[in-house]
């Protein structure tokens, strides 16, 4: 019973922390810190060691995209959207690929943890497309609908299926979020 009230109250803080941040609101880090708290435990609970340790990344994040958000860009306030180059894309997507497979590989022989490729994969493509967030990458919306897509798979063989819908539903959020910043982006 504790397990799934924590599970809901975790989505509910997770949307939160999206729909916030598709319209820029800095409170929307607050509403990450916690769902983030919540879903180490959870995540640690039916054995996705990786997804565990991205949310406790995700709670540092959390207070630096904070930080970043109030007091980065010029002069300090606050910052602009703005976009990669290709070669930037190519780079960032290497390293995830590269990074995946070396961490599913030492997951797949040292430990029994579920799924270890995808587990690695979304864990680190995660990492490298949070810091797109916290420095207003417009980009970062296409990476997490191809990571939060893959996830949906994961976490409904885990069985926390309103963790499931809450990335169903993100599939949905980050097209409305890539829009948004775009128009936001157009406007400068």
């Amino acid at each position: 019973m504790i397990f799934q009230t924590l599970e809901v109250l975790g989505v509910i803080l997770a949307i939160a922390y999206l729909v916030l941040a598709t319209k820029e609101i800095i409170w929307c880090w607050l509403c990450a810190f916690v769902s983030s708290s919540i879903y180490v435990y959870l995540f640690w609970q039916v054995g996705l060691v990786m997804e565990s340790m991205l949310n406790v990344f995700y709670i540092f994040m959390a207070v630096a995209g904070w930080l970043h958000w109030q007091y980065g860009g010029s002069e300090h306030h606050g910052l602009k959207i703005k976009t990669l180059k290709a070669w930037q894309h190519v780079l960032i997507v290497s390293l995830i690929l590269l990074l995946a497979w070396f961490n599913g590989w030492v997951m797949q022989t040292y430990t029994a943890a579920a799924w270890p490729y995808i587990d690695s994969f979304t864990t680190w493509a995660s990492v490298l497309t949070t810091f797109m967030v916290i420095y207003k990458i417009l980009e970062n919306w296409l990476y997490w609908f191809v990571i939060d897509g893959i996830s949906i798979y994961l976490y409904l063989d885990r069985g926390l299926y309103l963790t499931a819908l809450l990335f169903l539903a993100y599939v949905g959020i980050v097209i409305f979020g890539f829009i948004s910043w775009r128009r936001t982006m157009l406007k400068y």
